[in-house]
């Protein structure tokens, strides 16, 4: 039986992803990486831009976003221990794609449990597949 998350991704016919950074240049970066649609096949996308952590875990708490984009960069709290925060704290919490700062640092994603992880900088492609292989296991 799908979630709730599961759901409201696939019956609204767009997904909600949460976008956090305190850089907004990183924010825009993403937007622009990722468009309005990764995949003919998959919804489209709209993003919430969140720069501060406290506004990130109040917004996931809430619900109402399918997929959280984290800047494992961002100060002063990273996106990988707010993932980790995220993933312990919030029931029914949604995937999570952590950039990190290089592709070694991808052990570090796998512990704070994000689902997928992208090094920077952001590559478009890399990031458009990470994110179409999540959208996937939400619509599915």
């Amino acid at each position: 039986m799908p979630s709730a998350q599961e759901s409201a991704a696939s019956s609204s016919g767009h997904v909600r992803i949460l976008v956090y950074s305190d850089n907004a240049h990183v924010r825009d970066q993403i937007r622009s990486a990722l468009g309005t649609r990764v995949h003919p096949d998959l919804p489209e996308l709209t993003y919430l831009d969140v720069a501060t952590a406290p506004v990130v875990v109040s917004t996931i708490d809430g619900g109402g976003i399918d997929l959280a984009i984290l800047d494992g960069e961002a100060a002063p709290a990273g996106g990988m221990g707010l993932a980790k925060q995220l993933k312990d704290e919030v029931a029914d919490c949604p995937p999570i794609l952590v950039l990190t700062g290089r592709p070694d640092d991808a052990w570090l994603a796998s512990w704070s449990r994000a689902e997928a992880a992208v090094s920077h900088p952001i590559d478009p492609i890399a990031l458009g597949e990470a994110v179409a292989a999540l959208l996937r296991t939400l619509v599915n």
